[in-house]
């Protein structure tokens, strides 16, 4: 990589940074390109360069941190021995995200995220492609082996991913009557039931 483009993805992160510092402060309202350049000492003009709008630099910044979210689900997954013990780390990986990230939590479970997600939903899903391929990749032969029921993808993925974006969402909402952790086995195990092969 040239000089140059380590500075340009030195702004970037300067940029994503301070914006997610900004939102972290004064939610979605507060951030602005003026907040942002203040922020992050960036000019405007790099801003619009890098992201084309203020649009752009949520969008990214909702990127990043999501890629992070799946990236973390992903590594737990593949560190599990059986269909179950997968399902139960997760979960917990997720719950622990939300409680070690809030505010880039927050934002990607926002309304501002939610929108970009309806009106931007397949370029969302191709920028995830390589966790979401994972994420089947690592359901498929589980279904296959009589582990997991033999449900289509976007299924056994709703079952198992609804519920515990339910429960981020309500606690990143400020509704803190659940212990996560504790949440975290109780949900694991229902979820589990929603999604396993194994005779009732």
């Amino acid at each position: 990589m040239s000089p140059k483009q380590q500075r340009g993805e030195a702004t970037v992160d300067r940029i994503l940074d301070a914006a997610l510092r900004v939102y972290a402060e004064s939610g979605e309202q507060g951030l602005t390109v003026s907040a942002v350049t203040k922020a992050s000492g960036v000019s405007m003009g790099s801003l619009y360069h890098h992201f084309g709008s203020i649009d752009g630099l949520t969008l990214a910044l909702s990127h990043r941190w999501l890629s992070r979210l799946l990236g973390d689900g992903i590594t737990a997954l593949q560190g599990a021995d059986t269909a179950k013990d997968g399902v139960r780390a997760l979960v917990r990986a997720y719950l622990a995200f939300i409680q070690e990230h809030p505010h880039a939590a927050r934002l990607v479970h926002s309304p501002l995220s939610d929108r970009q997600s309806m009106v931007n939903g397949h370029e969302l899903r191709a920028s995830h492609e390589a966790p979401v391929s994972a994420f089947g990749l690592w359901i498929q032969p589980r279904v296959e082996s009589g582990e997991l029921a033999p449900l289509p993808l976007p299924l056994i993925e709703t079952l198992i991913l609804g519920p515990v974006v339910g429960l981020a969402r309500r606690w990143l909402s400020g509704i803190h009557d659940v212990d996560l952790d504790e949440a975290a086995g109780i949900l694991a195990e229902r979820i589990w039931r929603s999604v396993s092969a194994e005779p009732r």
